[in-house]
């Protein structure tokens, strides 16, 4: 990924490399144009020259034929031709051919004209040809001084963006880094650092607006889950008080036993919903701690330890591998819950006389049991998705173990390999 300026600048310097492209030919257009306007205007002052020399000589018209067929032989780029007729318009051309004075074999650009003199009264057609400089020569080095000045602006300008975007963008990396270090549980509001930029201003703004907004609507949250958690277990608690109370009454006739049974089991499976719910809200808002250092390794051996009955009902054989001394960074509360939730998951989904396998090291934490078909990834982490024909449970064990995983930074999969159920914590 690249920042902003650098992507901006890249643009830039290609956009400058096309112009710097298209200015050679534009460059040769130019100069060719400038220096045949140029000759033109030479050409028209050496033909006036050569029209006032030979008047000014006063010479015989025998003489003159003399001198202008002697000028003809030593001037081979230029001709003095006796016209009866004069010229209508002068003629301006341009000719390729052997360049006299050079001894090379090189084809050369002429530049000529055809223009009227008058001498001694008579009129006379005079030719000049004059050599045009090599245009090509002439933009290549002035390509090349211009590609030079080129890569000296674009380097120019990479080194300076380099040091004023640190100095530019200061502002906005402040705001970026606070933003990074806030914590909503914290509920402390971001002071940021005043700026003279319009936009770094008015995004300071926007976001105060926004967490001021966020802070108030997780208190609010926080305060809906504190009361919750007082107010709904209160009367489960006395309503489970009150059903235990009835169940022990011997008045009560078989059928109403059973009914009362049922209730109580419902009632359970009420307060454990709720419970979990409350959990559930309380891990999304971040109101737990999760930098103290735990023992992952004691947790683990400690919960399979009070799951010993659980084994036992089902006569599931149990091993482990797990490594020692294995610290984690967490919360110790929210770990346990986690491992416990995820060996309990793996005790409903396998059948009596299975076996479950954990394993334990420093990259991950792993469950394997016994089973006969893969479960449906699509609903295994959705609240209240079943994958069994149990319902002792709440439907929300899975849903909290991948909540936990997210606000430890830690990373659950499932996989289902030679009929075995493969639940995996990776660190």
């Amino acid at each position: 990924m690249k920042n902003l300026l650098q992507k901006s600048l890249k643009q830039l310097t290609i956009f400058a490399f096309i112009v710097f492209a298209l200015s050679i030919p534009s460059y040769f257009l130019l100069v060719d144009w400038i220096w045949l306007k140029e000759l033109d205007e030479n050409n028209h002052l050496i033909a006036q020259r050569i029209e006032n020399e030979f008047n000014e000589q006063n010479i015989s018209d025998e003489k003159l034929a003399e001198n202008i067929k002697f000028w003809n032989e030593i001037q081979p780029v230029s001709k003095i031709e006796y016209a009866g007729q004069p010229l209508s318009e002068n003629s301006k051309y341009t000719i390729r051919r052997q360049n006299p004075y050079s001894n090379d074999e090189a084809i050369d650009r002429f530049r000529g004209l055809k223009t009227n003199i008058k001498i001694n009264n008579q009129h006379y057609i005079l030719t000049i040809e004059t050599n045009v400089e090599e245009t090509e020569e002439t933009v290549a080095y002035i390509a090349m001084v211009t590609l030079l000045f080129f890569l000296i602006l674009v380097v120019g300008f990479w080194i300076l963006n380099r040091r004023l975007s640190k100095k530019l963008w200061q502002p906005f990396q402040d705001t970026l880094q606070k933003l990074k270090a806030f914590q909503l549980n914290s509920q402390k509001q971001i002071a940021f650092q005043e700026t003279d930029t319009i936009e770094f201003a008015e995004l300071n703004t926007t976001l105060d607006k926004l967490l001021q907004h966020s802070i108030t609507t997780y208190k609010n949250q926080k305060e809906f889950t504190e009361n919750a958690s007082h107010e709904l277990q209160t009367p489960l608690a006395v309503l489970k008080n009150k059903l235990d109370i009835l169940l022990q009454s011997s008045d009560l006739t078989e059928r109403q036993y059973h009914i009362a049974e049922e209730m109580n089991k419902a009632l359970i499976r009420s307060s454990r919903i709720n419970k979990n719910l409350l959990l559930l809200a309380k891990i999304e808002n971040s109101q737990f701690d999760n930098s103290e250092l735990i023992g992952f390794d004691t947790l683990v051996a400690q919960t399979m330890e009070g799951l010993q009955e659980h084994f036992k009902e089902k006569s599931i054989s149990v091993g482990s591998d797990i490594s020692s001394d294995v610290e984690i960074k967490g919360n110790s509360g929210l770990t346990e819950a986690l491992i416990n939730n995820l060996i309990i998951n793996a005790i409903r989904h396998t059948a009596s006389g299975g076996a479950i396998r954990v394993s334990l090291s420093k990259s991950g934490f792993e469950i394997r049991n016994s089973g006969e078909q893969t479960l449906n990834t699509d609903l295994l982490f959705k609240r209240f998705s079943r994958m069994s024909a149990d319902n002792s449970g709440s439907g929300l064990g899975l849903s909290i173990v991948q909540e936990i995983c997210k606000l430890h930074g830690w990373q659950v999969t499932y996989n289902f390999e030679n009929n075995e159920h493969i639940f995996k914590v990776i660190f």
